[in-house]
């Protein structure tokens, strides 16, 4: 009898899945609209129903009968588990400000629940998916860098820990990218005291991506063209230090010689500075 009933239920769970698939183009729309009653059907059935979307790569819709679970089932185990899958299904959608919204949520309410960590990296990448570009605005590579880290220090032990460590580096390292882009821009057009501004934001702030070598260099080159060849020599010091073995040395190298200069570090510039602490190892 129990075996029987287990496939009557079965069976009634296809069906019902079934009627919700039969509607003509989409059952999301005819639902928005009322056509469907919702009611009808279970948690679970919707729920399935959300996967079935899934499955179709219909994000969008597959968010829309996870959102009712939260609707018709509010206390239920279903609508926990259906807030976690709106977030996924509308970043399957490229609808980040809505996945987003759906992984705050989340979090919000289920701050302690072991798909926490899962939202919260959920809500970073809705920020880091989006950087594409380096000449983008980079208020969304802040952001991503804000959510990242939290995955990092909230949840250091969760599985998605390591891969939000790798992300991180990736979005700083974009932001020097923008710096040098700009730094450079300025460079081409003789605007040195623009450029010197950008490629010391690099060394200074970034020096753990892989552009320092070259804002180094741009250093020299820059300063080269101010006649200000102490801070040149300096720039040249550090590069010669950390990056020999790079092409940003050997150039700098050719084009301090050509005017019978040696990379050591003189004066009392903000790359002396730079030099005690990366060089010498004094940081007072």
């Amino acid at each position: 009898m129990t075996g029987f009933g287990a496939r009557i239920r079965f069976v009634g769970s296809v069906l019902a899945i079934a009627t919700l698939a039969a509607c003509a183009t989409s059952t999301a729309e005819k639902a928005r609209r009322g056509d469907v009653a919702m009611e009808q059907f279970t948690a679970e059935q919707i729920y399935q129903r959300g996967e079935y979307e899934l499955a179709r790569n219909k994000g969008e819709d597959a968010a829309f009968f996870f959102s009712e679970i939260e609707r018709l089932y509010p206390y239920s185990e279903w609508a926990k588990r259906s807030v976690i899958m709106q977030a996924f299904s509308y970043h399957q959608d490229k609808m980040y400000p809505e996945s987003r919204a759906a992984a705050q949520r989340y979090i919000d309410f289920y701050p302690a629940d072991e798909d926490a960590a899962y939202a919260q990296y959920l809500l970073a990448l809705s920020y880091y998916d989006q950087i594409d570009e380096v000449g983008r605005d980079q208020g969304l590579t802040f952001q991503a860098l804000q959510e990242l880290r939290k995955v990092i220090e909230v949840y250091p032990d969760s599985e998605y820990a390591r891969s939000a460590i790798l992300k991180f580096d990736l979005a700083f390292d974009h932001l020097a990218s923008k710096e040098m882009e700009v730094g450079r821009y300025y460079l081409r057009r003789d605007h040195y005291a623009a450029a010197i501004k950008r490629f010391r934001v690099v060394v200074e702030d970034f020096q753990t991506t892989t552009h320092t070598a070259e804002a180094l260099h741009r250093l020299v080159e820059a300063y080269l063209a101010l006649g200000l060849t102490n801070e040149a020599q300096t720039a040249g010091a550090i590069l010669g230090h950390n990056f020999q073995s790079t092409e940003w040395y050997e150039d700098s190298y050719r084009l301090l010689a050509q005017q019978g200069l040696e990379m050591k570090a003189e004066g009392s510039s903000w790359l002396n500075q730079v030099y005690r602490q990366t060089v010498q190892g004094k940081w007072l």
